[in-house]
């Protein structure tokens, strides 16, 4: 019999996500991929699956699975209750589930996306190398619905003598966010730069993978005029004319043509995207990191 993990309930949102797709911004394509990368690659080395295998994203819990064929899975991310035919387990430790057994996963005490993964790796097949769902453009399988059969790869020969992990979980209070200077910072005036580092932005509910909509002081600009459509890149934060910035996540757009202030640096990103609606972020500036210089062709080696 083919294991696989049958979808009862797929909570307010659950996707199927991996490290996503690289190199195809020139043709359109997003990233995509899971929005708390680390969280992601935790999961499979606790089951001793390639980093880069696919699981289950899972938007504040919900998720209600049926499991044809044994597996083992583990639980990362945002904390929520799981249980295993009503037996409780904890998260960011290895579980067994049993042939037709049922995984239900409750709300998160904490953070908003937890990461489901089966040992061996969520197998839907792949669309331009990846098997991420991509929100945005659509790319990749659709997000899970209720009947949905998902099938488990074959398990690797290996497998860590791990039981459990210790690991923080997400913030549940304000979140500092690291930033660097964006491409238009000069587009906004120094009490709009300012605002941005000395105020705090709340999350809104107008959130999702795509980016997170802030409401805070309305960052002023200093030009008005258009500006050509530029490529973003995950963690831009991008100001249209109310002056609320968005910061991008996961499935952004490949351009924009809104000025960029500041970006978020990419250690920080997997924070961002486990604050919830109604959270607060602070941004902290940090300097930008200096390019490596660029050798002249034909100079002699110093």
């Amino acid at each position: 019999m083919d294991t696989a993990l049958e979808v009862v309930t797929p909570g307010p949102l659950s996707t199927v996500q991996d490290l996503g797709r690289h190199g195809l911004g020139a043709l359109g394509v997003g990233h995509a991929g899971a929005a708390d990368v680390p969280a992601l690659r935790l999961a499979n080395r606790l089951l001793g699956n390639a980093e880069s295998a696919a699981a289950i994203e899972v938007t504040f819990g919900g998720l209600e699975v049926v499991a044809h064929g044994g597996m083992a899975v583990t639980l990362t991310g945002a904390p929520c209750p799981l249980t295993v035919d009503s037996r409780v387990h904890g998260p960011y430790g290895v579980v067994w589930v049993p042939d037709g057994a049922t995984l239900r996963l409750g709300p998160p005490s904490t953070g908003l996306r937890s990461y489901l993964a089966a040992r061996g790796g969520i197998e839907v097949p792949p669309v331009l190398g990846s098997r991420s769902t991509d929100v945005l453009s659509g790319v990749g399988p659709e997000p899970l619905a209720a009947g949905d059969r998902l099938p488990v790869g074959r398990a690797a020969t290996t497998y860590p003598c791990v039981d459990v992990v210790p690991v923080q979980p997400p913030e549940g209070g304000d979140v500092t966010l690291r930033v660097v200077d964006g491409p238009r910072a000069d587009w906004f005036t120094p009490a709009g730069r300012a605002a941005l580092l000395s105020d705090a932005y709340e999350v809104t509910a107008d959130s999702n993978r795509v980016g997170m909509r802030l409401s805070g002081p309305p960052l002023e600009r200093a030009r008005d005029d258009e500006l050509p459509s530029e490529g973003m890149v995950c963690g831009a934060l991008q100001v249209p004319p109310s002056g609320q910035p968005t910061l991008f996540l996961a499935d952004h757009p490949v351009t924009g043509g809104y000025p960029v202030i500041a970006v978020v640096v990419a250690a920080d990103v997997p924070l961002a995207a486990q604050v919830r609606p109604g959270q607060r972020i602070l941004f902290r500036r940090v300097p930008s990191p200096t390019p490596d210089p660029v050798p002249t062709p034909g100079a002699p080696d110093e």
